[in-house]
């Protein structure tokens, strides 16, 4: 192969991302192939014309079987709501086309697996997919798991994370799709509480086993959008109102297949935090910390040194040794949320042309499905709840 054509679905945040990816990619990694996004495809034929010239993609259409039928599409790179995954996956992979999702996978268990089983006979056929979960690229990040996975946090007894962000603290921020429960399966739960668990199962190397959880929706309605205005806006006051059917805030703890504990909180109602993705993992030789606000550094404490040496220690994850860093900038000058996106991008040009699964892979993606359920049914089981005796109301 001389080339990597791709068609990507969906022409918003996501495809608007992923557009700048595949354009990069090849500008600042050796790869064997060079992709090239070829195709978009969007809903409505005009709009997704304006938008491939703005991304740079040579065609448009919003026939997204028609684009899957080409001989001269490769790749199928599903950015669009989590509804429409599992029937555009599958059908590319059918047709014989690697596959790159975004998460979550899908909208519940049965699709994931479907889609999961789907896969994993495409791959015998030599056809790879993954499924997007990007904080994986972020070389702080990968350097924390490089430290786990050589012993240096010893064994795993703690995972706390937490995803803050405030984007619907307002009760007029106006209603998106992300809100409505038939096209985003979830509300915060599955759109960032997903990462968290993607991030924490991956770091640890270990499977979520059991939950218990509390879901809570704070504002039930909120104002129908208009498309001038972007996440964080305003509603018209006076503008007919949209019903909330999902979460706007998920706390669950998390038991672990290897024993260790976990503690998970994800919103959108966490004012003053933008974007503020958080991890910590406790072991009894140390622990590593992150936060996205900070995305260049880890925090690492090595509990084996003298007692008057130890302490958290900051790691600037920028050095050419560090994952990912030696393909860019000299050391110090950081990367941003952009090139998690185009590392994501390298890795999975790299596995399709090696002949090796990409990671995460469907399957995996399938098991943060069965977490995310897990937790909707613990918050909707009254049994899970103990009430404080003698708590006034």
């Amino acid at each position: 192969m001389a080339a990597l054509r791709v068609a990507i679905i969906g022409t918003g945040f996501m495809g608007r991302m992923h557009a700048h990816a595949w354009r990069t990619a090849p500008r600042f990694f050796d790869l064997p192939v060079t992709p090239t996004a070829t195709l978009l495809v969007g809903s409505n034929a005009a709009r997704t014309a304006l938008a491939a010239a703005e991304f740079g993609i040579p065609e448009s259409s919003d026939d997204w079987r028609s684009a899957i039928a080409r001989d001269d599409i490769d790749i199928v790179d599903i950015c669009t709501p989590g509804h429409t995954h599992a029937e555009i996956a599958l059908a590319a992979l059918a047709a014989g086309k690697h596959v790159l999702c975004e998460k979550p996978l899908a909208n519940d268990v049965a699709e994931a697996e479907q889609m999961a089983e789907a896969a994993a006979a495409a791959t015998r056929r030599g056809v790879f997919s993954m499924c997007g979960f990007s904080y994986r690229r972020t070389p702080a990040l990968a350097l924390a798991k490089q430290l786990i996975d050589t012993g240096r946090l010893g064994e795993i007894r703690h995972v706390r994370a937490q995803y803050l962000q405030d984007w619907l603290t307002s009760p007029d921020a106006p209603f998106t799709w992300r809100l409505d429960r038939e096209r985003a399966g979830s509300g915060t739960l599955g759109d960032i509480g997903a990462h968290s668990i993607d991030t924490a199962q991956w770091l640890t190397g270990s499977t979520i086993t059991g939950v218990s959880a509390m879901l809570r929706t704070f504002v039930t309605s909120r104002p129908r959008l208009d498309e001038r205005v972007g996440l964080g806006g305003h509603g018209s006051a006076d503008a007919p109102r949209e019903a909330v059917t999902v979460d706007d805030a998920a706390a669950f703890t998390a038991t672990f297949a290897d024993g260790a504990l976990g503690v998970f909180e994800a919103t959108r109602m966490a004012a003053g935090h933008r974007n503020a993705n958080r991890i910590e993992i406790n072991g009894d030789r140390g622990s590593v910390a992150f936060d996205f606000s900070f995305m260049n550094e880890v925090q690492f404490h090595d509990a084996t040194l003298p007692s008057h040496e130890q302490g958290f220690r900051r790691i600037d994850a920028t050095e050419p040794e560090h994952p990912y860093a030696g393909a860019w900038w000299p050391a110090g000058h950081g990367l941003g949320y952009e090139h998690l996106f185009t590392h994501q991008a390298v890795d999975f040009v790299r596995a399709v042309t090696e002949g090796r699964t990409p990671h995460p892979s469907f399957e995996e993606a399938a098991q943060v499905q069965r977490v995310l359920a897990a937790v909707e049914t613990s918050a909707a089981s009254e049994s899970r709840y103990t009430p404080v005796e003698g708590a006034r109301s």
